[in-house]
């Protein structure tokens, strides 16, 4: 039974969860990011954030869904979605199957989070810093990180849960556009890879553990770290967190094998995907860049112009504002290890979708040629570095860009040159980047749900 200290220590976590979001780091220039490697080849980044007691630590494998096997996607997730459902046994301490194991989170008021992205396989954990909480956290997450149970019967309900899901979702006109999309403007990458009903049945448990034990381990992890330790405490807190991953064999950390770039489009693709649908559904795009792109952020700026921006961008001028054609238009480069895709996207009523496509596509066209205007590049910079504080204004999201920059191989000066280098943009550096990055008339054009 917990003690009532205890009881109060874990209460008081909410609260500093709670209450975290809403301070501004104004030392953040104060706290440049550290970076070592352990003896065991993990790598580690911290912050150390003294405001609040808490830490916020977050490992990342390259275990993400590209490296989902052929006619298994979904391995990934799944191994995610299975990391909550339980836990061995580990000598004396007993086994915890997922009400326990959720039970011992709560008596903790900490938290530990799997996910799967296209490029990297995620835990993130958020403990008090108390000294007695935080190692009874770290050696839980390190359990459930290392020791996952696997019950079968529980992935039998999880996978008829999700298939569930997908079949209601592939009644959606979004998911099936999206879908087409994907497929074609990654042209059979793994970035372009769904999962479905079919793929699901192909996942067995020891599909997961087999994908566990080969891509989640101590040589390859990149761990960020950001709260109130100090570098000693942030190493022994990693190698506590690691210390039951799998070691290497003595002869380094063994490279995975490399995943192909997503292959350029050789030519412009319209797909036409009949659906009774109130809207049509309008996808317009390519591949576009790496996250590493030394263009990133001339091309952030072009497209919060072209179509990132809100209300204020080029595309809902051109689109909504001029021609009431949707109530939202909007485009978005999704940058990864590989060239994610750069896509425009839009509503609209059935008979007026042809309309809307030739007008973002005329838009679209006339702002790679043309660049930006000095007043939308000015407007752009100002709403850019004025809302950058909010990038940074709390442990979680201070942590994301420390694990951005761990991820991507980013200076760790990079968020202090930030501001300075967007400042510094010209409109033909905007141009520039835009017009080597993208091609509209090779693009693939998606229209769902089009009356004829």
């Amino acid at each position: 039974m917990l003690t009532m200290k205890t009881k109060f220590i874990a209460a008081s976590a909410w609260l500093a969860c709670t209450f975290s979001g809403f301070g501004i780091n104004s030392a953040w220039a104060l706290l440049p990011i550290q970076h070592w490697q352990q003896p065991s080849g993990a790598q580690v980044w911290l912050v150390e954030s003294p405001s609040i007691p808490m830490v916020d630590i977050q490992v990342d494998f390259d275990a993400g869904s590209r490296r989902d096997p052929a006619g298994k996607a979904g391995l990934a997730a799944a191994v995610s979605l299975m990391a909550a459902k339980g836990i061995r046994a580990d000598g004396k301490q007993p086994a915890l199957d997922e009400n326990a194991l959720g039970e011992a989170w709560a008596d903790l008021g900490a938290g530990l989070e799997a996910s799967a992205g296209p490029d990297s396989f995620s835990y993130t954990l958020r403990s008090l810093t108390v000294p007695d909480l935080l190692q009874r956290a770290v050696d839980l997450a390190s359990r459930q990180i290392a020791q996952p149970s696997w019950p079968a019967e529980v992935w039998q309900r999880e996978r008829a849960r999700w298939s569930a899901s997908i079949a209601e979702s592939n009644t959606r006109p979004g998911t099936v556009a999206r879908r087409a999309y994907a497929q074609a403007v990654y042209s059979g990458h793994p970035y372009g890879q769904r999962v479905t009903e079919q793929t699901l049945q192909h996942l067995q448990i020891r599909d997961m553990q087999a994908f566990h034990a080969q891509t989640l381990q101590a040589c390859r992890a990149k761990v960020s770290v950001v709260g109130a330790v100090d570098k000693a405490q942030a190493d022994a807190l990693v190698t506590r967190l690691l210390a039951r991953l799998p070691k290497d064999d003595g002869h380094g950390c063994q490279p995975l094998p490399a995943v192909a770039e997503v292959p350029a489009l050789q030519q412009a693709q319209d797909i036409r995907i009949p659906f009774q649908s109130a809207q049509a559904q309008v996808l317009i795009g390519q591949p576009g860049i790496k996250r590493n792109d030394p263009d990133f952020l001339a091309l952030l700026v072009g497209d919060h112009i072209l179509g990132g921006g809100g209300l204020v961008s080029r595309l809902m001028e051109e689109v909504r504002e001029k021609r009431g054609l949707t109530y939202g238009v909007s485009s978005s480069f999704a940058p990864g290890l590989h060239a994610g895709a750069f896509t425009v996207g839009l509503q609209t009523r059935l008979d007026q979708a042809e309309q809307a496509r030739q007008v973002a596509q005329a838009t679209l066209a006339q702002f790679v040629a043309e660049g930006p205007t000095e007043q939308e590049l000015r407007d752009a910079k100002d709403n850019l570095i004025g809302s950058f504080a909010l990038r940074i204004d709390s442990n979680r999201k201070l942590l994301a860009n420390v694990a951005n920059i761990a991820w991507n191989g980013l200076p760790l000066d990079y968020l202090d040159h930030w501001t300075a280098k967007i400042e510094a943009l010209t409109t033909d550096d905007v141009r520039r980047a835009m017009q080597r990055v993208l091609q509209p008339e090779r693009m693939v054009t998606v229209v769902l749900g089009e009356k004829k």
